[in-house]
């Protein structure tokens, strides 16, 4: 995706406000929205928001699980089961 293609100034968006939907879902692709020559707001369609946010949160527990190993926050495998096991017994 070349960004500079998708780069648009609120007046064309206020214009043509549902040809830029129409095409945002068809593309999906984000658009770069400009207000006096300056980009102001990005807009995409839910769909690839909603994959956007769950990257984002996957790559948030992928650092959490990477700075918890940096930390010596581990154990092994196996210590781990058996303790949930235990906890699951005492129920």
């Amino acid at each position: 995706m070349k960004l500079s293609d998708h780069i648009k100034p609120i007046s064309y968006l206020k214009a043509h406000a549902a040809e830029v939907i129409r095409n945002l879902s068809a593309q999906m692709e984000p658009m770069v929205i400009t207000q006096n020559g300056e980009a102001k707001a990005v807009i995409q369609d839910v769909k690839s928001y909603e994959q956007t946010q769950e990257t984002m949160a996957l790559l948030k527990i992928l650092a959490l699980g990477t700075r918890q190993i940096e930390e010596g926050k581990v154990q092994p495998a196996h210590d781990a089961v058996a303790r949930l096991r235990n906890r699951s017994k005492k129920r």
